[in-house]
């Protein structure tokens, strides 16, 4: 019944809600890796952390329009709840009205009690002289005309004066009494109207809480299937972290560079520059060549955060909400309980990462309104000190933090390794360019890091990671070749199904724990070769790249003939087809180099 009073645009805000909460939903089932779509240029086969992506996003959209339909939920029952109130403050004002009126109506009735006994006395007085004394007998006593006059004239004034004033006081009572009976009236209509608009706002609570249950098991679906995308990553590939004081070492030396001359020959791999990064920021260990090199605290900032400036008297921060830890002290407890870069560096860098985890924080918790994580995915904190150099460079850069133009503190994203390029900075060399051996002049290289340029085959960070019987990540001609077939059916697939282009060992090794039906090399050529003809040999492979940190094209010398591929496409292609835990591990962008051994 309340929904008559509820206005058109209202009802259709209830009518996209029901059909958001009470219409079912339900994740479809993820019986195989892939799906695929196809456009004009290139045919796509979703690997299993796309597939799941893109179930996480149908989520999210679902979840968004929900949370959009609540909105106007929310507003009536906010707009509900200031009527309440106001209908409340109406009431108890009333009230407050009602009993000023009394007091002021039982005054009036007494000062009317004391006039009229005064009226009446006067009245008693009056008839006794009248019995006593005849009108002739005040005619005589009054001496004069005059003297009469003035006694009469006072006597009717002091009646008239009497009557005036009852009149009065009773008029004022009775005016008083209306008064009262509409305040009481009112408060009637208000209690009334309260008790309707709590039925409403009763309403719009119970439907609010329909829809943030809804809301809330969307948001478990989501981080359920984050769960089971971030397993095939970290399965695949090995997750990386941007903690490098808390990062094992990549000291697998099978998978560095060095082990080139000890590779199969004529065999294949891929090298990543960076792993899994977000590439906004500092790079860490490129800070820390920067240091060594005589670099100051000023310059290695101003190097990854252009067009900041570093306000070294800024407002202190008292204490911060630590997730786990609640509030504490921001200077002396958190900030030295930081764990993202070894206390054994140069000081210098320590302490220009002092200024990026304390504006980060500031920043992050919009000065310390907010609440900060403890992980990576936040910035790393031990409720224990680090203490030396560490210690040092936290009470040597007190107050130090970062700013823009104006005055506000910045976004200081950092990370372990970008692979020797920065969004917001561009080329991180000695000369910020990517001309020639471009890697020999990157910070990150000189800086040592680990993770620079890499090749990825097992499913952890070092040696002791799982491999699926792999003992370096060098390719076969045969694995090479099949990796540009794959490429080919995707690109053109000729009635082959490309949800079966999986890993062939995707089975044993048990990547994020999924299985599928893969093409074996021979299927995969044969339907290569129904796709415009399969590769079989590779002479010679090489690779560019661009001015912003990609790589541009693959270019392999085949049996074919020569076959440029797109750096996206091949890396697509890559992470879908090599076997055991072979991958480019890179979300966002692509960039990697191929070495042969010949």
């Amino acid at each position: 019944m309340m929904l008559i009073v509820l206005r058109r645009k209202r009802i259709l805000a209830f009518v996209l809600f029901f059909l958001l909460v009470g219409g079912s939903f339900s994740i479809t089932s993820f019986t195989s890796f892939f799906d695929s779509f196809s456009n004009s240029f290139f045919v796509k086969a979703q690997d299993p952390v796309e597939a799941l992506q893109q179930q996480i996003d149908d989520l999210e959209k679902l979840k968004q329009l929900s949370e959009q339909a609540t909105d106007p939920l929310e507003n009536e029952l906010d707009s509900l709840e200031k009527k309440i109130s106001s209908a409340q403050l109406g009431i108890a004002a009333a009230q407050n009205q009602t009993k000023e009126l009394e007091g002021d109506i039982n005054n009036r009735e007494e000062d009317l009690v004391v006039q009229y006994i005064i009226f009446t006395n006067r009245i008693a007085q009056q008839y006794k002289r009248s019995r006593t004394f005849s009108p002739l007998m005040l005619f005589f006593n009054s001496g004069t005309a005059s003297k009469l006059t003035k006694t009469l004239a006072y006597s009717t004034s002091v009646q008239a004066q009497d009557n005036r004033l009852i009149r009065s006081l009773t008029d004022e009572i009775t005016s008083l009494e209306l008064d009262k009976q509409k305040l009481e009236n009112d408060q009637v209509t208000l209690a009334s109207l309260e008790k309707q608009l709590g039925i409403q706002a009763n309403f719009f609570q119970v439907e609010i809480g329909k829809a943030r249950n809804y809301q809330n098991d969307l948001a478990g679906q989501i981080a359920t299937l984050s769960a089971q995308q971030q397993a095939i990553i970290n399965a695949r590939s090995g997750t990386y972290t941007t903690s490098v004081g808390e990062v094992p070492l990549a000291d697998d030396f099978n998978a560095s560079i060095g082990y080139k001359a000890s590779a199969p020959g004529n065999s294949f791999a891929v090298f990543s520059f960076g792993a899994y990064t977000h590439r906004n920021g500092m790079s860490q260990y490129g800070a820390n060549a920067r240091a060594k090199e005589g670099q100051s605290v000023e310059e290695i900032l101003a190097a990854y955060y252009p067009g900041t400036t570093i306000n070294k008297d800024y407002p202190e921060m008292g204490s911060i909400n630590v997730e786990g830890y609640g509030s504490i002290s921001f200077e002396d407890t958190y900030l030295q309980g930081i764990y993202e870069m070894p206390a054994s560096w140069h000081v210098n860098a320590l302490k220009a990462q002092a200024i990026a985890a304390r504006t980060f924080a500031i920043k992050y918790t919009n000065n310390g309104s907010g609440t900060i994580c403890t992980t990576e995915s936040c910035q790393v904190f031990k409720n224990s000190p680090k203490g030396g150099n560490w210690q040092t460079a936290v009470n040597d850069t007190k107050k130090w933090v970062l700013v823009d133009g104006g005055g506000n503190p910045v976004s200081t994203q950092y990370a372990s390794t970008h692979g020797g390029y920065s969004n917001t900075s561009g080329w991180d060399t000695t000369d910020k360019s990517n001309s020639g051996d471009w890697s020999t002049r990157a910070w990150e290289n000189k800086g040592s890091s680990p993770w620079f340029y890499k090749s990825w085959y097992r499913s952890g960070y070092s040696s002791s990671g799982a491999n699926c019987g792999r003992a370096h990540p060098w390719l076969s001609q045969e694995e090479f070749s099949d990796i540009i077939n794959a490429w080919v059916v995707r690109k053109n697939p000729n009635g082959a199904d490309v949800n079966r282009i999986t890993p062939v060992t995707i089975n044993e090794c048990n990547i994020g724990g999924q299985g599928g039906d893969p093409y074996s090399l021979s299927e995969l050529r044969d339907k290569a070769n129904g796709s415009g003809g399969a590769v079989t040999s590779i002479s010679s492979v090489s690779v560019s790249h661009n001015g912003s940190g990609q790589t541009a094209t693959v270019s392999v010398n085949t049996n074919r003939g020569t076959i440029s591929i797109a750096g996206s496409e091949f890396k697509e292609s890559f992470n879908l087809r090599a076997p055991g835990y072979l991958r480019i591990p890179q979300s966002s962008f692509s960039f990697f180099n191929i070495e042969h051994k010949n």
